[in-house]
């Protein structure tokens, strides 16, 4: 109805299934009139997922929703702005929480829901975080296939890289009490993800935090491998963060050489990189759990004609503008590590070794076009 105000949608997710239950259940009891949706993922080997729709006092209904294209998060894509949309429409509910199930990444639906929500308005993403688990789940390479988490047949994601992205995409990271949580735990927490409002569960301000308001369009520059918000150099508690920034290509026979060691280094690492033998591709390095995904990005800013500079984006725009280099443009290596007993020493000798030599780079561009094209059976594959 026109006039009546949105309604407050707030997305819970996180892959232990205990905290994210505590989070929810700790936002229905502070927030008279909230219900939380569900979609139970488990159930998808039969065709459908399960929906329920819950109070703090319990159970208000339940139903099934039919995969769509084999994928559970597609069913729940489809099912969820309908019954967000009837919640906004019988004016009371005061907050709708999305809760998420165990490997569902918050992203897609933050956008799905700020994109077609006409009566609702996305007021906040929580990841719910046990801290004493945060180290065992980056650490965790496992596919979610093995571990039974998988949304489709053809989810080919990690425990750990699906762990990071829910941890790094949220504006709040909701903290559930845990006897086996230390300062190391906290120093990581805080590394990972420097720019999330921390709040404890059972506090007061886990309710406030729930109103605050979410920025989608920023959420998704601040993951963008041309302009992410990176964290910063850090030393604490026995967990460092090294950030290592050059303006030299890779030679990408050396850099492959050296990647296991780079990938085992840290228990996080990210970032944008430049391979001599393909100078216009930015390219995305996101390594958690002993495991490395490496994929194209799109041209780097410089590899563009001016006109269309326009179409990107003007947060892309400026953290380029920021390194500006007079010769080479945007196009730079930017990588950030960061760990409990991380070997900066050892993380540079490593990466400065797979640099181009000042031979190598004197023979310019031309010559770096000819070099063994070892990423390509990374980076050219089928789609």
């Amino acid at each position: 109805m026109e006039g009546r105000p949105k309604l407050p949608a707030v997305i819970v997710c996180g892959l232990n299934s205990e905290a994210r239950t505590e989070v929810v259940q700790r936002l229905l009891r502070a927030v008279p009139g909230s219900v939380a949706l569900h979609h139970d993922h488990s159930t998808a080997s039969e065709g459908t997922v399960r929906r329920t729709v819950r109070s703090a006092s319990g159970e208000l209904s339940a139903g099934d929703a039919p995969l769509v294209n084999d994928c559970a998060c597609c069913a729940l894509r489809e099912d969820l702005i309908p019954e967000l949309e009837r919640l906004a429409a019988d004016g009371l509910t005061r907050l709708a929480v999305v809760e998420l199930w165990d490997s569902v990444e918050p992203r897609a639906m933050a956008e799905v829901v700020a994109a077609h929500g006409e009566d609702v308005v996305l007021t906040g993403v929580f990841t719910a975080v046990d801290p004493a688990l945060l180290l065992p789940c980056l650490g965790n390479g496992d596919d979610l296939a093995d571990a039974g988490l998988a949304a489709a047949p053809s989810d080919q994601r990690t425990v750990a890289d699906t762990f990071a992205r829910q941890l790094e995409y949220a504006s709040v990271l909701a903290l559930v009490d845990s006897q086996d949580a230390d300062e190391e735990d906290a120093a990581l927490l805080n590394q990972l993800h420097p720019t999330a409002h921390h709040v404890h569960a059972a506090s007061g301000e886990l309710a406030t935090a729930a109103f605050a308001g979410f920025d989608v369009r920023a959420a998704a520059a601040a993951q963008d491998p041309g302009c992410a918000l990176l964290p910063q150099e850090a030393d604490e508690c026995g967990v460092s963060t090294y950030v290592w920034h050059r303006d030299r290509p890779f030679h990408p026979e050396r850099l492959y050489q050296a990647l296991e060691d780079l990938t085992c280094a840290a228990a996080r690492s990210r970032g944008r990189f430049w391979l001599a033998d393909r100078p216009d591709t930015l390219l995305a390095w996101d390594a958690a759990g002993g495991a490395l995904g490496v994929e194209s990005a799109g041209p780097w800013l410089a590899a563009l004609p001016d006109a269309a500079w326009e179409m990107v984006m003007p947060e892309r725009r400026a953290a380029a503008a920021v390194d500006w280099h007079p010769e080479h443009g945007d196009r730079c290596q930017h990588l950030v590590f960061t760990s409990p007993a991380l070997d900066r020493d050892g993380l540079e000798e490593v990466l400065e070794s797979c640099l181009l030599t000042d031979a190598e780079y004197a023979e310019g561009p031309d010559a770096w076009r000819q070099l063994s094209s070892a990423f390509a059976p990374l980076l050219d594959h089928a789609t």
